[in-house]
């Protein structure tokens, strides 16, 4: 029981600086991104997107689910974050070697002579990132996720002032560059202060073989996640234009920040939380269910609302240029409504220590994905059909991830839905009474005003009306989470 109470405390207090890490950041990039958006022209977002491809896919490699391995793993010492490290770094450096040398050859391909300086500097995160995901690591094994929200928004203020400054001074497609670079330096800096691990000349092969062997099945995952994901942007970028590609980017970018800022401040905790009780799975089945439903019934009204504002929102904030990423943000907002019923049942089986499980998801996943990606890209040569092979292989992947955890927690897919429909009803509800609204020929933010007003009030009173187990539960966390704060000072 204790236990138990100790690992409550905990959560909540993670939870608390989860999301105000998550918020923070979501409400600062944004700020940054809608100001370097009506500053640079679409095509230099386009050029981004495809060197992200290269460093995001060198990132997952770096990390080699090594840090997840070692935020799972019962038992974690010095020794073994120092293993990690420079089997990280000695990655991370033949990595940016091969993008240093690949560099010219990458801009030839999609005809963009500026492309290769850009792309050596940006990869020096490959380099940087070694040590922050150890740092993160052992933040994470202590549920002390204070320490990178401060790390976190330092790093976010010093990269966006630094972004938006390159971009006043005309420097084009470095300041997006400098503030990429500059986010991840600044963030390994402030955690450095706070963390006070430097690693020691110490390589244990035993320790490296246990966690590469949990780890390797997460590198393969997220190879598999990430190539896929970065495909569209390689196709766009090719066989349409680095503008095409900078819209899709774009409309993507929104809907992700708010999804990654609801769902991600729930799921680390939730890692955490159930990789410590994984021998008790009545009590995981409890931690998952209850981080689906909060997760579900604040992302969904959240997806709706964005979507339903999406145009005089865009034409607001970034301007007419920017118009025709509209159908793609909305798109994207369908997409990252179901994001909750993925991450959750993916966080649930690495918590339990099923990276076997996760890899043949991922494969089962990706050969479907890709298979409908292709087809929109070379049978319809169509970028919204590619945009949509996404929907479709969301709404087929849900049951994909929750089919496992059916055997390994007890949870169904069945009960799952069940969990998740109200949140998906009520939101449906609330935006049908929201969207009248629109059509009343109001000023633009006036219109994005008056509808979120009517949608926000519809959802939590329909939801209270009709006793919602999430709104409870949200309401008494927070009225904990109060009082534990208060309790700490």
């Amino acid at each position: 029981m204790v236990k138990r109470q100790d690992i409550k405390q905990k959560t909540l207090s993670s939870l608390f600086w989860k999301l105000f890490e998550k918020g923070g950041r979501a409400v600062v990039e944004l700020a940054v991104q809608i100001a370097m958006a009506r500053l640079l022209a679409p095509e230099y977002f386009g050029a981004l997107a495809i060197m992200l491809v290269f460093v995001n896919v060198g990132n997952v490699i770096v990390q080699s689910g090594l840090n997840t391995a070692l935020v799972q793993a019962p038992e974690a010492d010095g020794d073994d974050c120092s293993t990690v490290f420079w089997m990280s770094l000695a990655i991370s450096l033949v990595l940016y070697a091969v993008v240093f040398l690949a560099a010219p050859a990458v801009a030839s391909f999609y005809a963009m002579d500026g492309l290769a300086w850009p792309l050596r500097v940006l990869a020096l995160v490959l380099v940087v990132s070694a040590f922050n995901a150890v740092q993160v690591a052992i933040v994470s094994r202590r549920l002390e996720f204070e320490k990178i929200f401060r790390a976190t928004m330092a790093s976010v203020l010093a990269s966006g002032i630094l972004g938006v400054a390159a971009a006043v001074a005309g420097v084009g497609l470095w300041a997006l560059v400098a503030q990429q670079l500059s986010y991840q330096i600044a963030n390994c800096i402030v955690l450095g202060f706070q963390v006070r691990w430097l690693p020691r000349l110490v390589f244990k092969a035993d320790r490296a073989r246990g966690l590469f062997s949990f780890g390797w099945k997460l590198l393969a995952s997220g190879l598999l996640d990430q190539g896929y994901q970065s495909l569209s942007d390689l196709i766009i970028g090719k066989q349409f234009s680095a503008s095409s590609l900078g819209m899709v980017s774009q409309g993507k970018k929104y809907p992700q920040a708010v999804g990654s800022m609801l769902d991600g401040a729930i799921q680390p905790v939730m890692l955490s939380a159930v990789s410590r009780v994984q021998d008790d799975v009545a009590y995981v089945k409890r931690l998952v269910r209850r981080a689906l439903k909060t997760s579900t019934f604040l992302i969904v009204p959240s997806m709706a609302l964005f979507a339903m504002v999406a145009e005089p929102l865009v034409a607001l904030l970034l301007g007419e240029k920017w118009l025709p990423c509209v159908p793609f943000l909305q798109m994207y907002c369908f997409i990252y409504a179901l994001l909750p019923i993925h991450t959750t049942n993916l966080q649930a089986l690495n918590g339990m220590g099923r990276s076997d499980l996760f890899l043949r998801l991922e494969l089962v996943k990706k050969a479907y994905g890709v298979v409908f990606l292709l087809v929109a890209a070379f049978v319809f040569k169509d970028v919204y059909v590619m945009v949509g092979t996404y929907m479709l292989t969301g709404i087929i992947s849900t049951f994909v991830n929750a089919w496992p955890n059916r055997r390994v927690i007890g949870y169904s897919y069945a009960e799952q839905v069940r969990d998740i429909c109200p949140a998906f009803l009520l939101a449906a509800a609330s935006a049908a009474l929201a969207w009248p609204a629109g059509l009343l020929g109001l000023p633009g933010a006036a219109t994005i005003l008056l509808q979120a007003a009517v949608m926000v009030g519809a959802y939590l009173g329909l939801a209270r009306a009709f006793k919602v187990e999430a709104l409870a539960y949200l309401v008494a966390t927070a009225g904990e989470l109060v009082g534990f704060r208060r309790a700490r000072g």
